[in-house]
């Protein structure tokens, strides 16, 4: 306020006046944000000052200048300098006697300002002067800030309470309007009744004081109840909205929190995954590398191992050389056992031949006794000779043998021992990979185990989310089932309508077919008497006339009847005419009815899809992550 005084002492100045006393001691005593002048006599000087401080003051809001004796010229300085102002809310000019140019300045107060909600214009004169009342009023219709106008004690007649009446009709924002104690009277007060059904927003009007009958007051008091329950019902559907919207702003805010949450701990998995993924490969390759070592040290041992196969497939190539030449000399000494014992069969014979002959010639004999004898000799010591080499050869062919078997023993120890030992290699090899792998595999199903944690938590959030949804949704399909309900309980009770139309159609259609039927008795028995008559015309000539006059009579009734018949007929044929427009109107209806059940099928199955497009997102995107992560690429392996 300090500001204010100060700036107001300057432009005084500059306008080579002096600032009235009492204002800077109201400006000095009143609370921030409110200048109360009221009572005070403020000169030109002071509110052409005034008003070129209000076109920059940013702290007012509230401006009382009740009983100040404007003036003319001083009131159009204040509104002009209030017309550029965007902070007042709250205006009172009441008892400054405001005519003609001041009803003019508050005209264009009205059309330029958009913050004034309040104005107080009691005890003026603005009704006296048609033409300027008249333009206040088209800018209050062309307003849309002011929410209370007060109008008591203005001087208001029957032709302003019209212009008031017009103004009101484009008017969308006023709520409370003061006319106590004008002179509106009965022509007025119905062309203010007249304009309150096409304004919704006002709910109080004031009319006392103005000579209008009852029945226009209570009409008032009827639409300002009808306005104060619409407005009512307004702000409560505001602040439900309000409250709602606060509520779905709070959900969105949680859900994307929950979103940012989500997708921070993805990152954060997807980083420790990373790095899993990193030690795993690293530790891995490691495992490849000693895999790869342990297959070089199995290959050198399967090089050794078939080096020592080779040295046993040459050793028992050789002993199956050995054993052939051990056939061959036991096939030879065979043979030769077979010629000596030939031979000695030989000898023996030749023996007999030569004892014989010994016994014819004793002297002889014991000569060549003696040779035989030595050659017998010669031959035993031949064989003994030749035994003992057979000795010899199998007892070489035995130790041979014995170190065949030895050597493919050592060979076959060695074998046995290189195979041990490369087992044992093989198994210590299995064995770490297994511990590395279960520990691998431990940590694998840790991680696994965790984020399938997060995302049982994660989908019992959604599931949560989703159930509120649903309820929501489901209380909105409740709502549509029960429209629905009521527009097929319509629509059955069109049916049953057009089934009891039906019913009298199918009921006059017995009654025509019966009267056909009727008809075609009564032509059977006309053929039958024309046969009759046909009959007995050569033998009753006589009662030829008689039967004619019959016949004539008859005719006029089957006339009559056909007559009868030609008027049921049309009438059956106007029946079913509007039988047909009926039903037409009644299709015409169903289709309608159709037409919105179907509307509110497809909005039921509209929000079903949304639904269900929403869920499969929300399960696509959390299989993509669960097929996207490390844990999916290593399950097969493990």
């Amino acid at each position: 306020m300090e500001e204010f005084r100060r700036t107001y002492s300057r432009l005084c100045k500059e306008s080579g006046a002096e600032p009235q006393e009492t204002v800077l001691q109201q400006m000095h005593q009143l609370p921030q944000g409110r200048l109360d002048l009221a009572t005070q006599s403020l000169t030109v000087d002071t509110c052409r000052a005034l008003g070129k401080l209000l076109q920059k003051e940013a702290l007012l809001t509230e401006l009382v200048l009740s009983d100040c004796m404007l003036s003319e010229e001083g009131a159009v300085l204040l509104l002009q300098g209030l017309c550029v102002n965007t902070i007042v809310r709250f205006l009172d000019l009441k008892g400054n006697n405001l005519r003609a140019s001041g009803a003019e300045a508050l005209a264009k107060l009205l059309r330029q300002n958009k913050s004034i909600q309040s104005l107080t214009l009691e005890w003026n004169s603005l009704g006296t002067w048609e033409e300027a009342f008249a333009a206040f009023c088209g800018a209050l219709a062309a307003n849309g800030a002011l929410r209370q106008l007060d109008l008591r004690n203005n001087q208001i007649s029957h032709k302003g309470a019209e212009e008031l009446a017009l103004a009101l009709k484009s008017n969308t924002s006023l709520q409370q309007l003061d006319l106590r104690w004008n002179h509106i009277g009965l022509l007025g007060g119905r062309a203010l009744v007249n304009c309150l059904p096409s304004n919704r927003t006002l709910w109080k009007l004031e009319l006392a004081g103005n000579s209008i009958p009852g029945d226009i007051l209570r009409a008032v008091e009827q639409a300002m109840d009808h306005n104060q329950d619409r407005q009512t019902a307004f702000r409560e559907s505001q602040a439900r909205a309000h409250v709602l919207s606060k509520e779905v702003r709070h959900l969105r805010e949680e859900k994307s929190k929950q979103f940012l949450d989500l997708m921070e701990t993805i990152d954060r998995q997807r980083e420790e995954m990373v790095r899993s993924s990193k030690a795993s490969a690293a530790r891995v390759g490691q495992l490849q590398e000693a895999l790869n070592e342990r297959h070089s040290i199995i290959n050198a041992l399967k090089a050794k191992l078939q080096m020592a196969e080779a040295a046993l497939a040459l050793s028992e190539q050789k002993a199956q050389d050995l054993g052939e030449l051990l056939a061959t000399t036991e096939q030879e000494q065979r043979s030769l056992a077979q010629r000596q014992a030939k031979e000695h069969r030989l000898e023996q014979q030749e023996a007999a031949e030569r004892e014989s002959k010994l016994l014819r010639d004793l002297s002889a004999a014991n000569e060549k006794n003696l040779l035989l004898q030595n050659q017998v000799d010669e031959l035993e010591r031949k064989v003994k000779s030749q035994q003992d080499q057979l000795f010899l050869t199998r007892q070489e062919l035995t130790n041979t043998a014995a170190e065949l078997k030895m050597r493919a023993v050592q060979a076959e120890e060695r074998l046995e021992l290189e195979k041990k030992r490369s087992r044992q290699s093989l198994e210590d090899a299995e064995h770490l990979r297994f511990k590395e792998v279960e520990h691998m595999t431990r940590h694998l199903e840790e991680s696994e185990r965790a984020m399938q944690e997060r995302v049982q938590r994660l989908e019992a959030v959604r599931l949560s989310l989703e159930e509120q949804r649903l309820a929501h949704l489901e209380e909105k399909l409740r709502l549509l089932a029960q429209a629905r309900d009521e527009a097929q309980s319509a629509c059955l009770q069109q049916k049953q309508v057009v089934a009891d139309a039906q019913a009298r159609a199918s009921q006059l259609g017995r009654q025509v077919e019966g009267l056909r039927r009727r008809l075609e008795e009564l032509q059977q028995e006309l053929s039958n008497k024309d046969q009759e008559k046909a009959a007995e015309v050569t033998r009753v000539r006589l009662e030829l006339q008689e039967q004619n006059g019959r016949l004539q009579a008859e005719l006029t009734a089957q006339e009559a009847l056909k007559e009868k018949a030609a008027a049921l007929e049309r009438q059956l044929k106007v029946i079913a005419s509007d039988h047909r427009e009926a039903l037409l109107d009644r299709e015409s209806e169903n289709a309608s009815l159709r037409e919105k059940l179907r509307l509110k099928q497809a909005e039921i199955a509209r929000i079903r899809d949304e639904e269900a497009q929403r869920a499969s997102f929300l399960q696509n995107a959390v299989l993509a992550y669960v097929q996207g992560s490390p844990l999916r690429t290593l399950s097969p392996q493990k």
